[in-house]
């Protein structure tokens, strides 16, 4: 009979990352995995290296070739994946994780926190069963920091200017991520606005963050403009005595919005 194989989903993100710190004394056998779509951002990968030599175990990395978003896109036509089409989600990181699980039992560790308001699923394939640490144990945001902070890890660097882990390009960004990649990485920002097709020859527009192409956000005034309304949310934010972080602002204006990031790429 087959043993039951323990495997916690990593995404590079905060929450996924604290799971596995928690789980590592609990669960010895488990087994670290991260679909890498090869458009995830520098910052995740160093500190997905810090992560592994934190465990003292390999984490397992289902690797794309690095045009197989290229691909993808190229049968698809250039239609850009969205929030109500995430195909990116589906043929880059669901499908190759349960390719690696096969037909094997599997329970499947996923960080949802206690305090947040969801339950979801990565796959659906019968042999997987879902399990959610943090939410049996009452683990919160505050905890998963607690964990972090008391590893050594800290949280990941992209922090600083974004909300969550995810590809360069993810769409569900905020303008004033999208700034942040422009910024902190301008050779991204520019292979990201690469992709968008807008003008008399391209046929029907697509762009990654609504009706702005990103070449028209990047415009010195548009930055100084999306930068000046951020700050009004942020003082707003001080004015009521939640002193946050961006990321933790951002992360508050993302969970009021009907559509959530996908959650294998965002926890």
């Amino acid at each position: 009979m087959t043993s039951v194989r323990h495997i916690l989903s990593l995404s590079g993100g905060k929450d996924s990352s604290a799971l596995a710190v928690y789980m590592r004394e609990r669960v010895p056998e488990m087994e670290y995995v991260f679909c890498d779509t090869g458009k995830e951002l520098p910052e995740t990968y160093e500190y997905l290296d810090r992560l592994e030599a934190y465990l003292g175990k390999q984490i397992v990395r289902l690797s794309q070739a690095n045009d197989a978003f290229d691909r993808l896109l190229e049968v698809r036509r250039g239609y850009l994946p969205s929030p109500s089409v995430r195909w990116c989600t589906e043929l880059l990181k669901i499908r190759p994780f349960e390719q690696y699980v096969g037909n094997d039992p599997v329970i499947n560790y996923i960080g949802i926190r206690a305090d947040e308001n969801r339950k979801a699923y990565i796959s659906t394939k019968p042999n997987i069963t879902a399990r959610y640490p943090f939410i049996e144990d009452g683990i919160d945001k505050d905890g998963v920091g607690r964990l972090l902070r008391e590893s050594g890890l800290g949280l990941p660097s992209y922090y600083g200017w974004r909300s969550r882990s995810g590809c360069y390009f993810c769409f569900f960004q905020q303008r004033i991520e999208w700034v942040g990649l422009l910024e902190n990485h301008p050779d991204l920002f520019e292979q990201a606005a690469g992709y968008e097709k807008e003008g008399p020859d391209a046929g029907r527009r697509y762009t990654w963050s609504g009706r702005e192409s990103l070449r028209e956000l990047a415009r010195p005034e548009r930055v100084l403009q999306i930068k000046q309304d951020f700050d009004r949310r942020q003082a707003a934010c001080e004015g009521s005595g939640r002193g946050l972080t961006l990321g933790e602002i951002l992360t508050d204006e993302m969970e009021t919005r009907a559509e959530r990031p996908c959650l294998i790429c965002e926890l």
